[in-house]
């Protein structure tokens, strides 16, 4: 069957949605994009693929993110292996996607432990349900200036106030830092709390 196209204009970022996709053509689309197209993002469920390219505001929110989550790594001498925007995929469970920044703790493994996710406008692939089947522990969603978690119990995800595997983050407070327009200045405060905070154990 022909992949059925769907085209979604969105005001800050544009999506395709392509149906009846197989593994192996999303494989060779991936090969043939190969790492000259940053800005796109693809999700691959069990034969939708849902390509979409950012926006510099997405960019810009999503490695003013990083940079706190990496700061906050560094000021608590917690081990980490950042992996950025790196394709993860199971051909078995036939899932494939990008996130828009993502970390393991510890070490390096095939998965992230946790992946993070800018939310700006609404997609037609449930990222989640890809998490799921990729066994990642924890999904970051930014969504309206504040970060909805789910934390993968067993099979299924449910969400949680805060991180469990950065237990002592205080997601809120990060939530208020994250300005893009000043992302030094806020970083430098940012680091400072972290700093304070860990004087004051």
């Amino acid at each position: 069957m022909a992949p059925q196209v769907l085209a979604h204009p969105l005001p800050t970022e544009q999506r395709v949605t392509l149906e009846g996709v197989s593994w192996q053509q999303y494989e060779i689309l991936l090969a043939t994009l190969g790492n000259d197209f940053p800005n796109l993002r693809l999700s691959y469920l069990e034969g939708v693929l849902e390509i979409m390219s950012t926006s510099p505001e997405h960019e810009e929110i999503k490695t003013t993110i990083g940079l706190f989550i990496e700061a906050y790594f560094q000021e608590t001498r917690t081990r980490f292996h950042g992996m950025g925007s790196a394709t993860f995929r199971k051909a078995a469970k036939q899932r494939g996607l990008e996130p828009d920044e993502c970390y393991c703790l510890e070490h390096k493994k095939e998965f992230p432990d946790i992946a993070i996710e800018v939310v700006l406008s609404s997609g037609t692939v449930d990222k989640l349900e890809i998490y799921r089947g990729l066994q990642v522990v924890e999904v970051w969603f930014w969504e309206n200036g504040a970060f909805q978690i789910y934390h993968l119990r067993a099979d299924n995800y449910e969400q949680v106030v805060s991180s469990e595997l950065l237990p002592k983050l205080d997601v809120e407070l990060f939530a208020r830092y994250v300005r893009p327009e000043e992302q030094f200045d806020a970083v430098m405060e940012f680091r400072n709390v972290i700093r304070q905070q860990q004087e004051g154990r």
